[in-house]
């Protein structure tokens, strides 16, 4: 099973090799409710940690979803642009945002693991 690592801000990358998989983690979908619109980054697009990178919108609000590691995006996810409920369906699975190609591995170390982040969730609360 690849590793998954998450941000502060309840963004996920699913880590496969050099390149990850982001979107947004189960509870960030359950705090925005119904999600009705979701936009990817462009192709090719070139994006910094920490930076925007992609919006979710439901009908309580609209988020920013954050790039969680630098580099370029090499596959959009034109599912959720078409049906953007299959976030709320699926957000770690088939509600994925886009692909990144991993410009340093290091930035991962920041990120936390499953463990941590459930750790991270109960400070929260």
């Amino acid at each position: 099973m690849a590793e998954i690592r998450y941000t502060k801000d309840h963004e996920y990358i699913r880590i496969d090799g050099a390149e990850g998989v982001v979107g947004i983690s189960d509870l960030a979908q359950q705090q925005l409710g119904d999600v009705v619109f979701a936009e990817t980054p462009p192709l090719g697009k070139t994006l910094k940690a920490g930076e925007p990178a992609a919006v979710v919108e439901s009908v309580k609000a609209a988020s920013d979803v954050f790039a969680p590691v630098s580099g370029e995006v090499v596959a959009v996810n034109a599912d959720v642009e078409k049906t953007p409920g299959i976030i709320n369906e699926d957000a770690l699975g088939r509600g994925w945002l886009f692909r990144i190609r991993i410009a340093d591995l290091s930035e991962l170390a920041a990120l936390m693991d499953e463990a941590a982040y459930a750790a991270y969730l109960e400070t929260q609360a």
